[in-house]
Order: structure tokens, then sequence, then C-alpha cells
């Protein structure tokens, strides 16, 4: 940032102080002496309030006294932004960011409310979120998926809510598409399910209308 010295100070005076003084010569030349008065006290009165408002160390402490309270805000209030987001975006891992999934990509074959099958493990469980690819923290990922497998990591995974018979400890597993094979006619038994939907119509669950809000074209 460049200083500025006693000289330079000198040289803004000088300069601000050429726009009235051009403005009094123009009005001077060409009138009556009742005339170069009111205009010489005009001008007088401009350049006394002109000091006062910019060159006076009062008017620039009246000036500090408005902004550092604004700055203040401003950066605490970007603190506190900052602070929702990285809240927010720890809780999108997981298919649980209440963002708008709009629209959905072709790539995502499954819908929330769909009920599935564990092609391995042979559990049951409903779909309640997905992600376009994992969404997880990085710790997380690298244990699910070894090297030979880290392309999974870029395909659509899925929130599931598992039935309470075949629940082995947990209530809910993140898993990719590879993994599920889509049933109907199956209704599943877990404490939480009336937190996501209404009812089974025979193939899927219908969504709570918060959650149809959060996934429109599912």
């Amino acid at each position: 940032m460049p200083q500025i010295n006693t000289a330079t100070v000198l040289q803004i005076c000088v300069l601000l102080s050429a726009l009235p003084a051009q403005y009094f010569i123009s009005q001077w030349y060409g009138t009556d002496s009742a005339q170069r008065l009111q205009v010489t006290q005009r001008i007088i009165g401009y350049w006394n309030s002109f000091i006062k408002s910019y060159l006076s160390l009062d008017a620039w402490t009246d000036h500090l006294k408005l902004w550092i309270p604004k700055t203040r805000n401003w950066y605490y209030g970007e603190k506190r932004t900052q602070g929702v987001e990285d809240e927010e975006e720890i809780h999108a891992y997981f298919a649980e960011s209440t963002h708008i999934h709009s629209p959905k990509p072709e790539s995502v074959q499954f819908n929330v409310g769909q009920v599935i099958v564990h092609r391995r493990l042979g559990y049951l469980g409903v779909i309640v979120g997905w992600d376009i690819k994992a969404r997880a923290p990085e710790e997380w990922l690298q244990h699910k998926y070894p090297p030979e497998k880290q392309g999974l990591r870029d395909t659509p995974h899925y929130r599931i809510l598992i039935n309470q018979a075949n629940s082995f400890g947990k209530t809910t597993v993140y898993i990719p598409e590879e993994e599920i094979t889509i049933i109907t006619g199956l209704e599943i038994h877990n404490p939480d399910l009336t937190t996501y939907f209404s009812r089974y119509d025979g193939s899927k669950y219908i969504m709570q209308a918060w959650l149809r809000k959060i996934y429109p074209h599912d």
C-alpha cells in the first residue's frame, strides 16, 4: 500500500481547492462590487463547510466511528455465514441435504420411496434420499472403497432406511446404486417410517410433503 506523507496531503489539498478557486474567478470578473461580495461570501461558506466535512480531524473521527462498527458487523456476519455454510456442508453428507434435488439427472435410476433389497447382503429397506455421487467424509470413503473400487465414488448413492428385522444394529445405510435391486409388493417395518412417508401404495411409499419438496421428481 502506498505511503501518504505530508507533501502528498498538501498536493491533494491544492487539487481540491482548484475547483472552488476556478469557480470564484469565473464569477468574480464581469460583476459589480455587490455581486462580488455575495459571491465571495458564498465561496467562503462552501470552503468552510468543505474543511469541516473533509479536512478536519474531528470530521474524520466521526467518519471512523460510523465506519468501524459497520466493518465489524460485516466481518462477524461473514464469519457467521461461513459457519452456517460449514454446518450445512456437514449435514449434506449421506444424502441428508435439504437442498431441492431438481432437475433429476438421468444417471439416478431409482426414486425415494422405492423398496429395495441389497444384492449381496439380502436385507430390505426403502430409499429415503440420494446423491448424484457419494458425499461423505473422505476418511469414510477411503475405508469403504479400496483403490480397486474408487470408481464407485462417482456413481449415485442412496440413503436406505432398513427394515427393522434386518437392521443388524443400524437404522440407515448409505450404498451405491450397483448394490440395489428394486422390489414391489413388500412393506418394511421401521419406527421412523412415518417421518418420511404417509403410506404404502402397493409399489412404493408415498413421501411426506417436506420430503416431496426436496425430491420433486421422485
